[in-house]
């Protein structure tokens, strides 16, 4: 019982790498919501200083994406939630779109993904999400720059809360609520060669219920061993792995065990402080470290298959709401770390 309540914890909650042939390096997420923050420049260089090979950004932003400009950083470029809907009912906004926040950075910064929405599913405007990516690849198509058999793909970032059943991770499916977006959404990523990007926190998890979900198997810790979850015979010591395998199995159930969809962990990370359970700086660097360490092993259900993952988040950012949110961030403001993290 103390495990179906960890995973109720862990998937009512929301988990990115840079892989091409094997994980290439770790991604991590850039977000702007701060008065205090580095210009655009310095962040990509302290990028590229501490060998982090791809970035996230949740929307456009013209400066940052001049900055990228030349840097060699892969890039995954989300769209706002509030564009969904103008960019599934009209074909020239999406046009517009990408000819404004694509095309113009395109022969010089190293587009990998875009992201149509992120964490809408299921809510209000999930049902423009599909829509959304069809126009966004007939716009990257028409300016020459993929149309999901290409260079750029488009999907969308999902929370672990699509799931209505994820324990043991072989039962992982979508929830009645999900399923009417997610089924049409991951056939046809499926038909495309797209991944889905899922954000999940073994974090939350482990601070709503701590006497369920043991610490080392929530921080990857090698500690955790024997096995806490056993799946029919296989075995998961950690938590990262248990949810990006649920998600696997509620993908098959919809596509079929032969046509899988590669999924991306998009976010994931561990507050450094905050005053949440668990919080500290301590914690914070041991998930990390065993994260980054981890990923290139691949899952129980996808043995030797890097999972391409990206950290939540650069910076700690001022301007979030008072709590843990303010203390995802590897650097401080002034670019000097939070904790160390072997790249």
């Amino acid at each position: 019982m103390t495990m179906i309540a960890l995973w109720a914890a862990a998937c009512g909650l929301v988990l990115f790498c840079s892989s091409r042939s094997g994980v290439e390096g770790i991604g991590v997420n850039y977000g702007l919501i701060g008065d205090n923050l580095p210009s655009p420049d310095k962040v990509v260089s302290l990028y590229i200083a501490h060998n982090i090979t791809d970035v996230r950004l949740f929307h456009p932003d013209t400066a940052v994406l001049d900055a990228l400009r030349g840097s060699g950083l892969g890039v995954v470029l989300g769209t706002l939630n509030s564009d969904l809907a103008p960019l599934a009912s009209d074909a020239s906004y999406a046009a517009s779109w990408v000819a404004s926040y694509v095309a113009p950075y395109a022969s010089s910064v190293r587009f990998r993904y875009i992201n149509a929405g992120n964490e809408v599913v299921p809510g209000e405007g999930s049902e423009h999400i599909l829509e959304a990516i069809k126009n966004l690849e007939s716009a990257l198509s028409a300016a020459g720059l993929g149309n999901g058999d290409g260079p750029v793909r488009v999907t969308t970032a999902v929370a672990t809360s699509v799931l209505g059943a994820s324990f043991p991770p072989s039962h992982g499916a979508f929830s009645d609520a999900a399923m009417p977006v997610m089924a049409p959404l991951v056939s046809y990523l499926a038909e495309r060669g797209s991944p889905l990007l899922v954000n999940a926190y073994p974090y939350f998890a482990y601070a709503a219920d701590p006497a369920s979900v043991p610490l080392d198997y929530a921080l990857l810790s090698p500690s955790a061993a024997p096995a806490v979850t056993d799946d029919d015979g296989v075995q998961y010591v950690n938590m990262f792995d248990a949810i990006v395998d649920a998600v696997h199995a509620a993908v098959e159930k919809v596509t079929g065990s032969g046509q899988g969809v590669e999924l991306v962990v998009s976010e994931t990370g561990w507050p450094s402080g905050g005053g949440g359970y668990g919080a500290s700086v301590e914690n914070a660097a041991a998930y990390m470290n065993n994260l980054v360490r981890h990923v290139g092993s691949g899952t129980p259900r996808r043995p030797g298959k890097a999972v391409e993952t990206y950290i939540f988040a650069m910076f700690n950012e001022n301007q979030k709401p008072e709590g843990v949110e303010r203390y995802f961030g590897l650097f401080q403001p002034d670019m000097t770390e939070v904790y160390h993290v072997d790249f």
